[in-house]
């Protein structure tokens, strides 16, 4: 009886992970280069613990049913907790840009960290600029560090009605 409880929970937990894609392109979140991200795992250590706690429930067809449906549960919350660490790095990303465009002088550089991944990175804003429409700008110069892996970019960024900066084309 163990043994299959163990057996449904690798089955749906193998079922849950199957979108990950070892080997493709890695995106915001990859951890070393494997091809999972933080969602990815988050779905698969949600079902194994969903599955272990289901598990303890019911009795025989029953007991199966709860650790099935333990692990379905599981996989679903584990999955949104790992988008939402996906979504801290942005948030950090997102709230350090704003604040250096609005604030940070002409080549000043400002860090931003998550300290739940790991994952880090700069603002460097350039001077400020008036379109011809007469809506500010600035470009920027930024780095972002991702699983040990440094990546580089520029743009321009223009100041709307309301306040906040937005990439521009």
């Amino acid at each position: 009886m163990y043994t299959s409880r163990i057996l449904a929970i690798v089955v749906v937990t193998s079922m849950l992970t199957a979108c990950a894609q070892p080997g493709g392109p890695p995106g915001p979140g990859v951890m070393n280069g494997g091809g999972l991200n933080k969602q990815d795992i988050g779905t698969g250590v949600g079902a194994i613990g969903g599955g272990v706690i289901g598990s303890t429930m019911g009795r025989g067809a029953g007991k199966v049913a709860a650790t099935i449906g333990g692990a379905l549960l599981g996989g679903i919350i584990g999955n949104q907790i790992g988008k939402s660490l996906d979504n801290a790095d942005l948030a950090a990303y997102n709230a350090t840009s704003q604040k250096a465009m609005e604030t940070a002088q002409p080549g000043q550089t400002m860090p931003w960290t998550n300290p739940q991944s790991g994952n880090s990175g700069t603002v460097t804003p350039g001077n400020y600029y008036q379109t011809p429409s007469g809506q500010y700008c600035r470009e920027y110069q930024q780095t972002i560090v991702v699983g040990g892996q440094k990546q580089q970019g520029y743009g321009k960024a223009c100041r709307q009605p309301d306040g906040t900066w937005q990439i521009a084309q």
